[in-house]
C-alpha cells in the first residue's frame, strides 16, 4: 500500500505578514535615507548661512522671533497694531545691519605685569591695539575676558600704524590662575541686535600664588648633609663605616683593610651602613567637607605651599600631590604655579586610600607630611600609619582657623594644629623627627 504524505500550504495570513514586514523594512530604509539626506542638506545650508546667522545675537533672534509672531497674529486676528509692531522690529534689525560692515586689521597685544604675584599684591594689565591697515579704522570696541569678568574698551578711530593703549587692574585678592584674553573686537549696533566679532590674541595666564611662611632650612627634621640618613642596612659599598669581616671570594680588593689583614694574618674587608637621602611625600587632602569654609581651605593650601617651598629649597627629593594634581617640585616657582590650580574637591577617597595610592608609587618615602582640614577625624589620620613604608614617619598639619597652635601625638604620628599661617615657622621648629 502506497503511503501518501500530505504537505501543509502556508496560510494566506502568513504571506500577508511577510509582505507587511518587507514593506515596513523598505519604508524604514527609505525614511532613514531621506533623514540622512535632509540632515546633510541642513548642515550644508547652515554652513552656507553661518556668515550671516553668526552675526545675529541672542537678542537679535528674540527680536526676529517676536516680529514673526506679531506678523502671524496680525494676519490671523487682523490687528493692525501687531503689523506695526512687526514692521518696527524688522526695521530695527535692518537699521543695525550697516553697523557690522567694515574691515578691521589690528595687531593686538595683551601684557600682564608681573606675571606672578602673591595673593593681595597689585597686578596690572596692558592692552595695545595697532592699526595695521592702510586707512583709518572705524570706531569699535574690544572685549577682554579677565578671569570671571569681562573688560570692555571702546576703541576710537585709529590712524594707520598708530597705537591705542588701555590699562586695567587685575583682581588678585585670592589665589588663582587668572586668564586674560583672548582679545575680541566687536562691531555692532547699540541695541546689541547684531554682533560681529574677531579674535586677535591668545589667552595670557596670571599666577596668583598663595601666601606662604618662610621656614628655616631642614624643616620638619629633614636631613640635609652629604651622606644622607644612615639606615640599618649593611652593604659593601657606601660611606658610613660599620665593621670589618673576613674576606670572601668575589669581594672587591679596594675594600680590603690591609693593616688589619697584616695583624690578623687573614684578609679583612670593610663593611658599611647604607646611607640614603631623605625622600619626602607631601600630601594635601582637598575634600571640601573636611574644611569649615573657603578661608580654611586657603590656609591649608598656604601651609602646603610653605612646606613644599622649603623642602625644594633644601634640595630634598620630594613628591607633592593632591587627590587631583601631581605638582612639579623641580623649582619653587613651578611648585607655586601648580598650587594656584588646587581647588576643593566634592568627592575624594578617604585619606588612608589616598596615601596608599601615592606611597605605592613612592615606596622609598622616609617622611610623609599630610595637610588636612579641621573637620577630618583624627582616627583617619592615624589610619594612614597602616600604609606607611618601613621606618617612614608621618607628620600631619591640621589647619583650624583661629585655633591655638599646638602639637599632639596621635598614635605614633605628630599632629600639629595651625590656626594662622604666621604660627607655622614656630610650630615647625618644635616638631621633633
Amino acid at each position: 500500500m502506497t503511503r501518501v504524505e500530505a504537505r501543509s500550504t502556508p496560510a494566506p495570513v502568513s504571506q500577508g505578514r511577510i509582505a507587511l514586514r518587507t514593506i515596513g523594512r523598505s519604508t524604514a530604509r527609505t525614511a532613514r535615507a531621506l533623514g540622512e539626506r535632509a540632515t546633510g542638506a541642513g548642515s550644508r545650508v547652515a554652513a552656507f548661512a553661518a556668515p550671516v546667522t553668526s552675526v545675529i545675537s541672542p537678542i537679535g533672534w528674540l527680536v526676529l522671533a517676536a516680529a514673526l509672531g506679531s506678523a502671524i497674529l496680525a494676519l490671523v486676528l487682523d490687528w493692525v497694531e501687531f503689523a506695526f509692531l512687526a514692521a518696527t522690529l524688522v526695521g530695527a534689525v535692518l537699521i543695525a545691519i550697516p553697523f557690522v560692515f567694515g574691515r578691521m586689521k589690528y595687531r593686538v597685544g595683551v601684557e600682564l605685569q608681573p606675571r606672578r604675584v602673591v595673593a593681595g599684591e597689585r597686578a596690572l594689565g596692558r592692552l595695545s591695539v595697532v592699526n595695521d591697515g592702510g586707512s583709518s579704522s572705524l570706531p569699535s570696541r574690544m572685549e577682554l575676558p579677565v578671569g570671571d569678568g569681562l573688560a570692555v574698551f571702546p576703541l576710537p578711530s585709529i590712524e594707520p600704524s598708530a597705537e591705542h593703549e588701555e590699562l586695567f587692574a587685575v583682581p588678585t585678592e585670592r589665589r588663582a590662575v587668572i586668564v586674560a584674553g583672548p582679545a575680541i573686537s566687536v562691531r555692532g549696533d547699540e541695541l546689541g541686535l547684531l554682533r560681529r566679532t574677531v579674535r586677535w590674541s591668545e589667552p595670557v595666564e596670571l599666577f596668583v600664588h598663595p601666601r606662604t611662611a618662610r621656614l628655616k632650612p631642614s624643616a620638619a627634621g629633614l636631613v640635609r648633609d652629604l651622606e644622607g640618613e644612615v639606615t640599618r642596612t649593611i652593604t659593601d659599598h657606601d660611606i658610613s663605616f660599620h665593621a670589618l669581616r673576613a674576606y670572601e671570594p668575589g669581594d672587591p680588593l679596594r675594600n680590603v683593610h690591609w693593616r688589619s689583614s697584616a695583624r690578623t694574618g687573614q684578609l679583612m674587608v670593610r663593611q658599611y651602613e647604607e646611607t640614603r637621602r631623605s625622600e619626602l611625600v607631601l600630601l594635601q587632602a582637598t575634600a571640601a567637607e573636611e574644611y569649615v569654609d573657603e578661608d580654611e581651605f586657603e590656609l591649608g593650601v598656604s601651609v602646603f605651599a610653605s612646606l613644599g617651598v622649603q623642602v625644594v629649597r633644601d634640595g630634598t627629593t620630594a613628591t607633592a600631590v593632591t587627590e587631583e594634581h601631581r605638582l612639579r617640585t623641580a623649582t619653587t616657582m613651578a611648585l607655586l604655579d601648580d598650587t594656584c590650580r588646587i581647588e576643593p574637591a566634592k568627592s575624594t577617597p578617604v585619606l588612608r586610600e589616598f596615601a596608599r595610592d601615592v606611597l605605592r608609587r613612592t615606596p622609598g618615602a622616609s617622611v610623609v607630611l599630610a595637610v588636612v582640614g579641621s573637620q577630618l577625624p583624627l582616627a583617619e589620620i592615624r589610619a594612614v600609619e597602616t600604609v606607611l613604608p618601613a621606618e617612614a614617619q608621618l607628620l600631619a598639619f591640621r589647619v583650624d582657623r583661629g585655633a591655638d597652635a599646638r602639637i599632639a601625638r596621635v598614635g605614633s604620628t605628630q599632629v600639629a594644629t595651625i590656626g594662622d599661617l604666621g604660627e607655622l615657622p614656630a610650630v615647625v621648629r618644635r616638631v621633633k623627627p
